[in-house]
């Protein structure tokens, strides 16, 4: 139950803000809104209610939502427009723009929210500078030759260990190595033989091979920080996980990763409801931050069909000074909604592939 309530929050939370914000830029520049749903109303399920000229409702397929406004040729392919001065295309390219980024801009915002009040309420914690183990991951190899929280790397290959980072970089620069670890366990000297794990990491835009062995440092005792701190840090952490999002699309059109390694709704589903489950509702703050960043960028690339797409076609009708015709506007987006459609079908796949 747990995991169908984290989905729904998080899928829910973040397409209301996203649309929220299309909603609130449409009502700044007078474009009309028709409707502004919470979930979607596949066949007519939900409640509505009619207020002025907008429908408000909550359908009943909650993972979702979405605003229609009058005049703008999108994913619903209506091309009908009447020049009404009310309708998107009636409106500048710049308000058009305006109201293209706000859903961006608004996911952004809540990702800065969001992680501003993790950062608030649980202070910061930085690693100790010993190189005593605070956590292993299962079945990597410091697990696997029987390391244990708490144990004090003495040395390795009987070059004297005094801190993590020394320790860090032997590690990283040994991938597929093997290694003789001594430590100290309450007292007790013990030793063993490692085989280091290759992993691919992110640094500078670039993958690299590191040697990994799956251990964590102990963290020092969390520091409270002031409010504008924390905002500071979020604001920070909130353009860390934009770049590392371009710099992760970047390496996998430059081939440097696959395509196999690209989640979708159902890992994120997964993840929603794993980190509710065990690292509570601060956890699953901090991955529903990292989803609406992730959310934003994707939104904003030039394809049609998406946000970014509709502002791309804004700038290039602002500088030519010529509005393309409906025809092809209603041409592009069907190219982009078949484009869309099968990276959705391709990244479900993946999902279920990688869950099996």
């Amino acid at each position: 139950m747990i995991y169908f309530l984290s989905i729904v929050f998080v899928f829910c939370t973040i397409v209301f803000v996203h649309e929220f914000g299309h909603y609130m830029a449409a009502r700044s520049v007078g474009i009309r809104v028709e409707k502004f749903y919470l979930g979607f109303n596949f066949f007519g399920l939900g409640i509505k209610k009619k207020i002025g000229d907008t429908e408000y409702g909550i359908g009943a397929f909650p993972l979702g939502g979405y605003v229609k406004v009058s005049g703008i040729i999108d994913e619903s392919m209506d091309s009908e427009t009447t020049g009404a001065d009310y309708e998107y295309l009636s409106k500048t390219p710049l308000q058009q723009i305006w109201f293209s980024s706000a859903g961006v801009i608004m996911n952004l915002l809540l990702s800065m929210f969001l992680f501003s009040m993790i950062f608030y309420v649980q202070g910061i914690s930085e690693p100790n500078s010993s190189a005593r183990i605070g956590a292993l991951i299962d079945d990597y190899p410091a697990d696997e030759i029987g390391l244990e929280i708490n144990d004090l790397i003495l040395s390795i290959n009987e070059k004297p260990i005094s801190n993590w980072e020394e320790m860090t970089e032997l590690v990283q620069s040994n991938s597929e190595s093997y290694l003789l670890i001594t430590w100290d366990r309450n007292g007790i000297i013990l030793s063993d033989s490692i085989k280091v794990k290759s992993e691919k990491i992110l640094k500078n835009g670039e993958y690299t091979n590191k040697g990994i062995i799956g251990i964590s440092p102990v963290y020092n005792e969390p520091r409270k920080i002031s409010i504008i701190e924390s905002v500071q840090l979020g604001f920070s952490r909130t353009i860390d996980w934009l770049f590392l999002t371009a710099q992760s699309l970047f390496i996998i059109i430059k081939g440097d990763a696959s395509m196999d390694e690209v989640g979708g709704p159902v890992l994120i589903a997964k993840l929603a409801g794993d980190s509710a489950k065990n690292g509570g509702i601060w956890a699953l703050f901090g991955v529903m931050a990292i989803i609406s960043v992730n959310l934003a960028f994707i939104n904003i690339l030039p394809i049609p069909g998406l946000d970014g797409g509709h502002a791309l076609i804004s700038i290039i009708e602002g500088i030519s000074g010529r509005k393309l015709p409906s025809k092809v506007k209603v041409s592009i987006q069907s190219v982009g909604m078949i484009i869309l459609f099968s990276l959705i079908i391709f990244v479900i796949f993946n999902d279920i592939m990688r869950l099996l």
